[in-house]
């Protein structure tokens, strides 16, 4: 249960896409196809949320379930300010870290360790302030051998491990979104995930998790 203090509020949330409605190819293309030219600029309305409305309170842990395609990604996107609403509101309260997509700030061609103070960068934190987490960072990762070696050696496990470490751990954020990441993990590393979950729920953090 939450502590009835909204954290996050999303009224009304409407999400729509504008898509090509045919490829468009080179711009020679266009100009010696009249018919290519008749359609330039013309676009199909693809509606990915309609009326979605929901509080989360401080300290909830708030799950988002649905099929494939049914706008699960694209509300998260939402709450961590890459998207905006097509119409309607989205209020947030506390530091946001989004967990969204795997390997997004990090760079296959550096070292693990590289890629940790790497993404600690975007996420704005200083080097000092990475130096005091790094090896927590690392052993909750389970990767202590694995550093030096370049992350496009890594699995897609060992990725994954490293950068939920990164954003859980390093971040110690108000509010963590999580968006299927963990089914990449091996089961022991899941189980570790969720005694985490049970550490940020007594601190009083709020977690939303598709």
């Amino acid at each position: 249960m939450g502590s009835n203090e909204s954290v996050i509020r999303v009224k009304d949330v409407h999400k729509s896409f504008r898509l090509p409605t045919s490829k468009m190819g080179s711009l020679k293309s266009v100009f010696t196809n009249p018919k290519r030219l008749r359609k330039f600029g013309e676009y199909e309305t693809q509606k990915a949320l309609r009326g979605v409305s929901f509080d989360v309170q401080k300290g909830e842990f708030f799950g988002i379930v649905g099929r494939n395609g049914s706008g699960k990604s694209t509300l998260l996107k939402m709450l961590a300010g890459i998207y905006q609403p097509t119409k309607g509101s989205i209020q947030t309260e506390g530091k946001i870290v989004p967990f969204i997509e795997l390997g997004v700030g990090f760079n296959p061609d550096l070292s693990g360790r590289d890629n940790v103070y790497l993404n600690g960068a975007l996420l704005g934190f200083t080097e000092k302030e990475i130096d005091a987490k790094y090896t927590e960072i690392v052993s909750f990762a389970e990767l202590e051998k694995f550093m030096a070696q370049k992350l496009k050696n890594y699995s897609s496990g060992m990725q994954v491990r490293l950068a939920f470490s990164v954003a859980t751990i390093l971040a110690d954020s108000d509010i963590l979104l999580l968006d299927e990441v963990l089914a990449v993990g091996d089961a022991d590393f899941q189980r570790k995930c969720f005694e985490y979950f049970k550490t940020l729920k007594k601190k009083k953090k709020t977690v939303v998790f598709v």
